[in-house]
């Protein structure tokens, strides 16, 4: 009797407590908490990663920080029915890896095209930069040019009215 009665009765995660845990789909609140969670371990890694990079030459210490925020915060659709999004990165880690799913390639693509779009951007950005900064670093040197010229002429007297260094107990008469 005891034996059927534990047969028919239905387990602990079909409980109100539990029955959370039993769910296969995630809601919209799960799914945008764990999102949250992703992009602030994103934002850490990326810190991290800029913290790591700073020693670099700059031209090639930028271009490695956005290869980096692209990788990190690129997303790929997991399901066209739901439009469900999730990191490109760990899509085509556990598809590689685990050899499950077959939204690697649709997330090595997406991957690319970010990658493609972001450095195209930098491509203007530098492009726009550069000039600029040729100017101010000739404005710089024109500068430090004039500074030193300055300080290498003779100090002419550009005071004619000031008063001498008085002579112990002589009188000083002005200067007109």
């Amino acid at each position: 009797m005891a034996g059927i009665a534990a047969a028919t009765r239905k387990s602990r995660y079909h409980s109100r407590l539990f029955a959370y845990l039993a769910m296969d789909t995630m809601t919209e609140n799960d799914y945008l908490t764990a999102w949250g969670l992703y992009a602030f371990a994103a934002l850490g890694c990326l810190l991290v990663w800029w913290r790591m990079t700073r020693w670099i030459w700059r031209w090639l210490r930028e271009p490695l920080q956005l290869l980096m925020a692209v990788l990190l915060l690129s997303p790929t659709i997991v399901d066209p029915v739901k439009t469900q999004f999730a990191p490109a990165v760990a899509i085509t880690a556990l598809d590689l890896v685990l050899k499950v799913g077959n939204n690697a390639w649709r997330a090595i693509s997406d991957l690319f095209m970010y990658t493609m779009i972001a450095f195209g951007v930098y491509l203007v950005f530098v492009l726009i930069r550069w000039p600029i900064e040729r100017a101010a670093k000739a404005r710089r040197e024109r500068k430090a040019a004039t500074d030193a010229a300055l300080a290498a002429e003779d100090p002419e007297d550009d005071e004619p009215f000031r008063r001498p260094a008085p002579v112990s107990g002589m009188r000083v008469e002005p200067r007109l």
